[in-house]
């Protein structure tokens, strides 16, 4: 079979592809749909840790699908996202830059409490989105599930930013999901990839693009009971039975967690395979990760049922040690991204999915775009690909949780390096990732030179931040000792 390309444009791209491009997948590159460009489909889950997927190393929690999905392409173990909770982490990915320059520090709430921490009520709908460059592409735009942007009376719908279709909760549009409603929450997958297949299905003809937003597994979590028979073995119910006689009436939150993500899991794996039936998958580029690390116990909705795993990183939702950073990341295209690939070498974000994706579908890059993310696309479709540019983080409030957990609030990553400090150069932390990804032997008095010339890197951007007002807890790790 032989593809040939719509236009000259097209022809254009395809030569100007790299000549391992052609190597790799021949002619067949752009065969498939009824046009030279891939879809693409974007998963995003809600606080999913690390080390909450069977391909990650979880050996209770079980992830057929997605782990079908690793099998199926890449996954990637030195994945991030640019913020460790949920509205910055989801801006940074709209729109290709470290959220800290966008004024968005927290999750969007109530104009009062936006105002109190220096940030805005919703991002900007000037900005140059993810969604906006598609559009602008020929391709048609939906957006489905959480949203998290903005939901005061003044924000923009989603529609706002070159989105043609949105179905959302946590914004303002009155088609809003009730994803929150405890009746609603064991089928909130199922709700979110439903409305995405319905769109799909009416734009099968032509190149898409589809943010499906999952608010699984964030709380309150309320799984079925027929969801969670599956780990009933981690219900006290069973030993207390067999042990004392009777039973104890509730459910331990690794059995309410691993149903919800099993389940989330198991929607997943339905909706792949309505891809297939439509006969979509080798020409869709499909994205699997999480927009930051999981919850922590002490926070109250998550009581029940925060059992999410950092796998062997240090830190939760919150903090800037890799546990709240640092997130799955699974990427498939038949015939382009290799099967069961693993890069563990590859830094990759978050920021890069514009440059990447720009270039994996064949548009122009726009120059005028100050994007802090890069090209990351040969790590992608062949091997490993060093990082050129550094990525950065700041978090201004507190961190619950373990001391442990509580990290500075800057951090920077470069190379193999980690340096994590406060502006005013105190709890200074260097850390080998490849040697020591779990953060616990700090180097800094080791490495006095690279200290220098890091933090004053991370210091000058810094310096460049908007300013706005900084929690009295943050930065600190300091534990109420006995007196």
């Amino acid at each position: 079979m032989v593809c040939k390309a719509s236009n000259k444009k097209s022809a254009a791209i395809l030569w100007g592809w790299p000549i391992l491009m052609v190597l790799m997948f021949g002619s067949t590159t752009l065969c498939g749909q009824q046009n030279d460009r891939p879809n693409v489909i974007l998963i995003f889950a809600d606080d999913l840790g690390w080390g909450d997927l069977g391909s990650y190393g979880h050996r209770q929690l079980k992830t057929p699908e997605l782990d079908q999905l690793a099998k199926e392409g890449r996954l990637f173990t030195q994945f991030y996202v640019n913020s460790p909770v949920c509205s910055p982490s989801r801006a940074s990915l709209m729109t290709g830059r470290f959220p800290a320059e966008l004024g968005i520090h927290g999750h969007f709430a109530t104009p009062e409490s936006n105002g109190s921490r220096g940030m805005p009520n919703f991002l900007d709908p000037h900005a140059k989105t993810i969604t906006k460059i598609f559009k602008d592409n020929g391709y048609a735009v939906g957006h489905f599930g959480k949203w998290h942007l903005g939901h005061s009376s003044d924000a923009p719908l989603p529609t706002a930013y070159g989105i043609d279709v949105a179905k959302t909760n946590t914004s303002n549009s009155k088609d809003e999901f009730k994803l929150w409603y405890p009746t609603k929450r064991s089928k909130a997958t199922k709700m979110v990839l439903d409305e995405t297949t319905k769109f799909i299905e009416e734009n099968k003809e032509n190149p898409f693009y589809v943010n499906a937003w999952l608010v699984d597994p964030h709380a309150v979590l309320n799984p079925s009971e027929k969801q969670m028979k599956k780990y009933e073995s981690m219900s006290p119910k069973p030993y207390a039975k067999k042990h004392y006689g009777q039973k104890v009436k509730y459910h331990g939150a690794p059995q309410i967690y691993y149903a919800t993500v099993t389940e989330m899991d198991r929607q997943i794996g339905i909706f792949l395979d309505k891809l297939d039936a439509l006969g979509l998958k080798d020409n869709t580029i499909v994205i699997f990760t999480s927009d930051n690390g999981p919850e922590a116990m002490q926070i109250s909705n998550a009581a029940h049922s925060a059992a999410g795993s950092p796998g062997p990183f240090r830190g939760l939702k919150r903090s800037l040690y890799e546990g709240g950073i640092r997130v799955p990341l699974l990427v498939r295209w038949p015939n382009h991204i290799p099967e069961n690939s693993i890069d563990s070498i590859s830094v990759v974000s978050s920021v890069d999915f514009i440059p990447t994706l720009t270039t994996l579908c064949g548009f122009s890059n726009d120059d005028k775009l100050k994007l802090d993310g890069e090209d990351m696309s040969s790590s992608w479709l062949a091997s490993p690909k060093k990082r050129t540019k550094p990525l950065f983080w700041e978090w201004r409030f507190g961190i619950v949780g373990r001391p442990l957990d509580k990290s500075p609030m800057l951090a920077m990553r470069q190379d193999k390096w980690k340096l994590l400090m406060n502006p005013d150069r105190s709890r200074v932390e260097l850390y080998d990732l490849i040697n020591d990804p779990t953060e616990l032997d700090n180097r800094a008095l080791d490495e006095p030179q690279l200290v220098k010339e890091m933090s004053a890197t991370l210091l000058s951007w810094k310096s460049h931040l908007p300013k706005g007002p900084v929690d009295k807890n943050a930065g600190t790790n300091m534990y109420h000792w006995p007196k």
